[in-house]
């Protein structure tokens, strides 16, 4: 029997569902999932493998006008999404009526690779605006084949996947069989950190912060683990602290037991914070932290 494989690509507006789907198929939480916008900062590349496939998803950030150099940057991912797609999935929610960026719009109507149109959240809406909403979006995207979904209710997940078996061009893999992920251990320990901070800090502090794990040591029962929280500004350093470094205590508890169930083995966590001013604007530390995919 032939042997498929392929990149599906994950694109949409922030908060549409996109990592919630992916870590669903991937059967690992691979991306971070917050209530908050920009949750997802790099494209994150989760394997599925099974003897006839290998599926790799791609979750990028969600689609936004840049007001920075990071978030031009975190579009810049957006934008590399459709050069290697083998499969385009779009994903909206109920009553969305655009993306946030009409040029990446345009790139969808006119893409030649199989586009799927995941409507989302149909849990939240009524027959009526179901049927309204397929009718509007046949219109918009004449060529994408349209699935109501529930990321989060699982309803309808297996039939899309089972799609995009059926769609996957004839290949051999392209990771090794047992790889789920193209990022290194380092990454997830700072998107784990991440997360929690997103969770437990309000306002502008979650996305002025950036995380760098110093050191990862492995042995058999047990990782040490240092990592640096960055901020822009002093004052932020001290929010993320906290009275007698309550908040950081907190943040490093919840992060240290999510770690934990990710690696499966005992994690010790040391945490530490520093100001890197004005990080977000500038290109050096951009490149640094991985999000400038050109010099």
């Amino acid at each position: 029997m032939s042997h498929k494989a392929g990149y599906v690509n994950i694109i949409g507006n922030p908060n549409v569902g996109k990592s919630t789907l992916m870590n669903a198929w991937v059967g690992e939480r691979l991306s971070i999932i917050t209530a908050k916008a920009q949750t997802t900062r790099h494209r994150i590349l989760g394997i599925v493998n099974d003897e006839h496939y290998q599926v790799v998803f791609s979750d990028t950030p969600g689609i936004i006008k840049p007001a920075y150099e990071l978030q031009s940057s975190m579009m810049d991912f957006v934008k590399s999404a459709f050069e290697d797609a083998d499969i385009l999935i779009y994903m909206v929610e109920i009553g969305e009526k655009a993306l946030k960026d009409e040029n990446f719009f345009l790139r969808i109507q006119h893409a030649t690779m199989p586009v799927l149109l995941l409507l989302n959240k149909i849990d939240q809406s009524d027959q009526d605006m179901l049927e309204s909403q397929v009718a509007f979006w046949t219109e918009q995207l004449p060529n994408a084949e349209i699935y109501p979904i529930s990321a989060k209710e699982k309803f309808q997940t297996t039939e899309v996947f089972q799609r995009i078996i059926d769609l996957l061009p004839e290949s051999p893999p392209y990771f090794p069989k047992d790889a789920l992920t193209d990022r290194p251990e380092r990454f997830f320990v700072n998107e784990i950190i991440r997360e929690k901070i997103l969770i437990n800090y309000d306002k502008e502090i979650p996305y002025a912060v950036e995380i760098e794990t110093e050191i990862f040591q492995e042995e058999d029962h047990i990782i040490h683990i240092e990592s640096v929280i960055m901020v822009e500004r002093e004052t932020q350093k001290g929010i993320i602290i906290g009275h007698k470094g309550a908040a950081l205590k907190k943040v490093g508890t919840e992060a240290r037991e999510t770690m934990e169930a990710f690696f499966g083995k005992k994690i010790f966590l040391k945490l530490f914070v520093k100001v890197n001013k004005d990080w977000r604007s500038n290109k050096n530390q951009l490149r640094r932290f991985g999000y400038q995919q050109k010099p």
